[in-house]
């Protein structure tokens, strides 16, 4: 009884209570009845199975199976949904067309076609029989079945012909490109680890740069530290959304006015843009900033050409410095303080380089993985590079030069895309050292539409491509020694911007798909999967609040390979895109200051401003605001290598499939889909 009374007091319930409606001979009752639980379906040795009411169990599965279609109906609905949405998309999208008729488009389109094709077949022998373990592709195997006798039909014999093709002939290359790309991945994340355990060993030992003995503290100081003559230079074209908070950051420096000059250099071709940089200028000189305002009437060189031509004016003679920004940057008003100082008594020293930080790095997803990229750029490279070889490439803003060695290295030359890397390597082949200071820290705005990022991805990897050959002969002339010249040579060139791009690129977009349909070559699931992960892992490293990202992060690296892989093989033989030039679109969200608001508010010092040209300014705004204030309507871009690769990457996915080969199933899969919503433009901002 106490056995009894104790089983009683637990109230055991199995399954869950559900309420039927049970159709008896005579009523209609209810009865409350419980799941069926594993043990109503065992036999234990000598008992049968337990009793129970047939119609409830009925019952009981029929619900079950409802709720199962309500699953089933659910992502259907998801799915169809989805499917409007991409309809609606390719419907109003505009499709990219400078890359329709490009012969890397083509390729990628003979691959999906090809594998489209190999697909159907190969549904095809799997549903007659033709599906193997990797153990039973022997040669003497195959050709026992391409022998006439043993041959069933026609189907059988193209397709036993179609193995043994593939077996001896198509296999054997694969196998090797993927060994060679193997070894390449494998290089590639040592010098990785390599970089980040220099990181880590800075870190735990709190290495920084120190400045000098007898080198003052500024910060501390009183007015008579060191306070060389510094320019500040700050390029711009059509920059009509940020100039304002540039311009308002520089002229808001901590430094003697006496001894800082501004430089406004404005390429706009945009009349409108113009007059507003310029009225903003006034206006600050108003105010007792020592600033001008420098534009060019023959545009050329694009950036390098901009700054060359400032540096030619004559009264730059007499200033030791130069501090460049962009347009969209804001440094602190202690910058100058925190940066010149480790120039005294440093003579040897070229550059001081600070980090950037941004404004909308939470903006969307793909600022947020913009953020992931370049805080490793700047956290690891950047300052690992510089502790240990006084090397690095220049980051095109946010640094400081000394004239005498920017003019002693050749000055700013417009023969690549990438002019603030060619200035750096020239002024470390004449010996120059560089800093860069990781805890100074200058504002700036992310790309927040994928069209901006991409263009300006195709600038970053096809201008180094083009810089390695013109400076390659430069490299092995000069006078710095044998182990500068092989990190300069296989490092940062080969290594970080050929290699990188061209394995990322041929193993996970191609030669993977590709070992699906010939299955005789093979990737290991660690090249696939965990050294993949690793290597995401450590990227994450600089930026631990990111870590909820790093699955997307490598997908989408993966992705972009195919716009870093078409930019280096441009820019390494010059083709067409290699000089293309494309200004990066901001969006203006850290700028405070707002147009109309700046022309309404009188100036302190009238003298020397039109008032007819004001009143026409006000006019253009008040035009431009009553149009922006209508909807706008944006266009997403349709991306056809992107579109074209994410349709052969699911196609080999559903290959892999017949071949049970789960990690790389997935993988395939999720890439796929990554080429998709990017080549669909669902990740950013769309353009206006």
């Amino acid at each position: 009884m106490a056995q009894s009374f104790s089983w009683w007091g637990k109230e055991i319930q199995r399954g869950t209570p559900v309420v039927v409606k049970m159709e008896n001979p005579s009523n209609w009752s209810m009865v409350e009845l419980q799941s069926p639980s594993d043990d109503d379906f065992l036999l234990t040795k000598g008992e049968k199975v337990k009793n129970k009411n047939a119609k409830q169990l009925t019952w009981v599965l029929l619900l079950k199976a409802h709720k199962a279609a309500g699953c089933l109906t659910s992502v259907a609905s998801a799915l169809f949904s989805l499917g409007s949405v991409i309809h609606r998309r390719v419907a109003t999208g505009r499709t990219d067309s400078s890359t329709v008729n490009s012969r890397f488009y083509i390729c990628i389109k003979v691959f999906l076609w090809l594998s489209l094709i190999l697909l159907g077949f190969e549904i095809a022998a799997y549903y007659k029989g033709w599906h193997f373990s990797a153990s039973e592709f022997q040669i003497q195997h195959l050709y026992t079945l391409a022998n006439p006798l043993a041959v069933k039909d026609v189907f059988d014999s193209l397709y036993s012909m179609w193995v043994l093709i593939r077996v001896e002939y198509l296999a054997p290359a694969l196998q090797l490109l993927a060994n060679v790309c193997i070894v390449l991945f494998l290089i590639q994340s040592l010098d990785r680890l390599i970089l980040c355990l220099g990181c880590f060993w800075i870190k735990i030992k709190n290495i920084r740069p120190v400045l000098k003995e007898g080198a003052v503290d500024l910060e501390a100081g009183d007015g008579d530290g060191y306070y060389p003559m510094v320019l500040v230079q700050i390029p711009m074209c059509n920059e009509k959304e940020v100039y304002q908070q540039s311009i308002a950051a520089v002229c808001s420096l901590e430094w003697p006015k006496s001894k800082l000059l501004i430089q406004i250099l404005d390429d706009s071709d945009d009349s409108m843009t113009q007059t507003l940089i310029k009225e903003e200028v006034h206006k600050w000189q108003k105010d007792g900033a020592n600033i001008v305002y420098r534009h060019r009437v023959i545009r050329e060189g694009y950036k390098a050409g901009n700054l060359k031509s400032a540096m030619n004016c004559s009264y730059v003679k007499d200033y030791e410095f130069v501090t460049i920004f962009d347009a969209d940057f804001q440094p602190s008003p202690d910058f100058l303080k925190r940066t010149v100082p480790y120039f005294k008594d440093n003579e040897d020293l070229g550059l001081v380089q600070a980090r950037w930080s941004f404004v909308n790095k939470e903006e969307n997803l793909l600022t947020r993985l913009q953020l992931i990229n370049l805080a490793f750029h700047f956290e690891v490279e950047q300052q690992v590079n510089g502790f240990f070889l006084n090397f690095f490439g220049f980051n095109g803003t946010a640094g400081v030069w000394r004239i005498k060695a920017l003019e002693g290295s050749g000055g700013w030359m417009e023969r690549t895309t990438v002019e603030d890397m060619d200035i750096a390597v020239r002024a470390h082949l004449h010996g120059w050292k560089f800093i860069f200071l990781n805890d100074v820290e200058c504002q700036c705005e992310l790309p927040e539409s994928y069209e901006a990022y991409r263009k300006q991805q195709h600038r970053w990897h096809s201008g180094p491509m083009q810089l390695f050959r013109l400076c390659l002969p430069a490299i092995i002339e000069s006078n710095i020694s044998i182990w500068k010249k092989g990190n300069l040579i296989f490092l940062f060139f080969l290594l970080r911007k050929l290699i990188l791009p061209f394995y990322s690129f041929t193993l996970f977009c191609i030669i993977l798909p590709m070992t699906m349909f010939v299955p005789e070559a093979t990737l290991p699931t660690w090249v696939v999967c965990y050294i993949p992960a690793t290597m995401s892992f450590l990227n994450i490293l600089p930026a631990p609040k990111s870590f909820p990202f790093v699955v997307p992060y490598l997908l989408f690296e993966n992705t972009m390979s195919v716009t870093k892989f078409n930019a280096m093989i441009s820019g390494l033989f010059q083709l067409g895109s290699a000089y293309e030039w494309v200004v990066t679109k901001k969006s203006g969200r850290s700028s405070e200051g707002d147009l109309s608001l700046l022309v309404e508010e009188k100036p302190k010092h009238q003298r020397g401003i039109s008032e007819p040209n004001l009143g026409d300014l006000k006019e253009e705004i008040k035009k431009k605001e009553r149009k922006s204030s209508r909807k706008k309507k944006k266009h997403n871009r349709i991306y056809t290598k992107e579109l074209a690769l994410a349709f052969l990457l699911l196609t080999a996915s559903v290959r892999s499939l017949l071949s049970a080969q789960g990690i790389h199933f997935y993988f395939l899969l999720f890439q796929g889909i990554s080429f998709l919503l990017v080549g669909l433009d669902l990740i950013g901002e769309q353009v206006d």
